[in-house]
């Protein structure tokens, strides 16, 4: 098996960064690949997924999910295709998605339940949408506006990071259940794009000034669900145009992961207790059980048209460490995605 692959590619945790990730951070590293075992499987990544969450892993302390070791494989999403098996489980041709981390091949048991991979169909949609619209950004998208946000037709729906991966397909759900859908992104490009392209009703760009103004301008009567995922002052923003019985989804606080300071909490969290309002996180990991269920009906709107999965690839696996400060300096439109091999 070490003959018949180029050596195995990997970035390495290397120290816990301080504010934006830098090249030290970051080790690359080499080594053979394995032949499988019984039972174990060769997977050769052809993308990866990278998302704000991947920043918050590089922290130590306590969190949803342990931290990402120092000199360990760089925790990612990606999908592939099985190379070599000797399992029943997966065959050599194989499309598979899950957690491959960010190196060129991933190896061992099929069933490793940190990998968790599970096969999927290239042809529903392009490869890629198994890493946006049907792979965790849309599972997150999909769980947290029904489940968390409970957003039911008629709804005023705001989203932050709209342009996203995960915005993006809230704002295109909820507008499919019948929603009226506000998002919130920085620049005119952006807002351009998720209402032309996506179909949102209105996009506020906040780098433009005037945020308050503008959320009265677009959410005349309130705001019923506002699904968050940048926090600081966009969050404390909403808060002030909140509804009675008003649903806040904490996805995700982008503007926050970088910070040297403390994190910044909500100045405005009294609107919850005046609109007898909810605010309540979710990590879309415990919906696990039913991600079939957001792939059955997802699938089917993109096979008809119906709702689009739009990413932004980056061609290179060297270019991982700069791919990744992209989502932090808000230049990616879209599904940020790294591309590290031809199908």
């Amino acid at each position: 098996m070490t003959d018949t692959f180029p050596p195995n590619q990997q970035f390495l945790l290397a120290a816990r960064p301080v504010g934006l990730p830098q090249a030290h951070d970051w080790q690359l590293h080499e080594q053979a690949v394995p032949a499988p075992a019984e039972g174990e499987i060769v997977v050769k990544v052809l993308y990866l997924s990278l998302d704000p969450a991947m920043r918050g892993w590089m922290n130590e302390g306590k969190s949803y999910i342990r931290p990402v070791a120092i000199g360990e494989v760089m925790r990612a999403g990606g999908l592939g295709v099985v190379v070599a098996s000797r399992s029943p489980r997966f065959a050599v041709g194989d499309h598979v998605a899950g957690g491959t981390g960010v190196q060129r091949y991933w190896s061992g048991p099929a069933d490793d339940k940190n990998a968790g991979f599970v096969k999927i169909d290239p042809n529903v949609g392009k490869l890629t949408a198994w890493l946006n619209l049907l792979g965790m950004p849309g599972m997150t998208a999909y769980f947290g506006l029904r489940e968390v946000g409970q957003a039911k037709a008629g709804d005023t729906v705001v989203v932050s990071g709209a342009a996203g991966a995960v915005g993006m397909t809230v704002g295109q759900v909820a507008k499919r259940m019948g929603c009226r859908v506000v998002g919130i992104a920085g620049g005119a490009e952006k807002c351009r794009f998720v209402v032309e392209q996506l179909g949102f009703d209105a996009c506020i760009d906040y780098k433009a000034g005037g945020l308050h103004a503008a959320l009265k301008q677009h959410c005349p009567q309130g705001v019923d669900v506002y699904f968050d995922n940048v926090g600081g002052d966009i969050l404390d923003a909403v808060l002030t145009r909140i509804n009675m019985k008003a649903r806040i989804v904490i996805c995700g606080a982008i503007s926050q992961y970088n910070a040297t300071a403390p994190v910044k909490g909500p100045a405005n969290y009294l609107a919850l207790l005046v609109n007898r309002a909810r605010m309540e996180g979710m990590v879309v990991f415990d919906y696990a059980p039913r991600y079939h269920e957001a792939v059955a009906e997802l699938g089917a709107w993109l096979a008809a048209g119906k709702i689009a999965s739009h990413e932004h690839v980056v061609d290179g696996f060297e270019q991982f460490p700069q791919a990744l400060l992209m989502l932090f300096e808000g230049r990616n439109l879209g599904k940020l995605v790294l591309k590290v091999a031809d199908a």
